[in-house]
This record gives structure tokens, C-alpha cells and sequence, in this order.
């Protein structure tokens, strides 16, 4: 019987990353930073752009939660096939 640590170690965690998911990832990193980026800022864009500036929280709020419901659905989809794939080796 393996200890428990070597074999997580001997265990591939996730698939190797592909630049469509690196991209993604970036992608959803950048609307996280926006979005925290104008909540934090809220007051000037209020004053520079109005009512809009609720809008534009709003949309990056829709447009980040989009991507990322998609972007972990894909990420999952592409480490559950690779722990498929690593299975059938054994």
C-alpha cells in the first residue's frame, strides 16, 4: 500500500493547459480585474459618466459571469478527459 502523499504526487491533477484555455483564462482575469476595477472607482465614473456608469458595472457583472460559467465548464471538461485518458494507461 502507496502513502497517501506519493499517491496524490503520482496523480495528474489537471490537463495540461492549451493556449485557447490560456486565453480564456486571461480573458476572465481581465473582466474580474475591470469589474473590481470600476466598483472600486464607482464614484468618479458616476460623476463622469452618470447613470451609465451602473450600466457599465452591470454588463462587465453579465459579461464575467458568462465567461466564466463557460470557461469552467470547458476547463472541466478538458481535465476530466485527461484523467480519463491517464486512467486508461494504468
Amino acid at each position: 500500500m502507496m502513502p497517501l502523499w506519493l499517491d496524490l504526487l503520482r496523480t495528474p491533477m489537471a490537463a495540461p493547459e492549451t493556449p485557447f484555455l490560456r486565453a480564456m483564462r486571461h480573458v476572465w482575469q481581465g473582466l474580474c480585474l475591470g469589474l473590481a476595477s470600476t466598483i472600486l472607482l464607482f464614484a468618479p465614473l458616476k460623476h463622469l459618466l452618470g447613470v451609465r456608469a451602473s450600466f457599465l458595472i452591470a454588463g462587465l457583472m453579465l459579461l464575467t459571469a458568462t465567461h466564466g460559467l463557460i470557461y469552467f465548464r470547458v476547463k472541466n471538461r478538458a481535465d476530466q478527459n485527461w484523467l480519463a485518458q491517464a486512467g486508461e494507461g494504468e
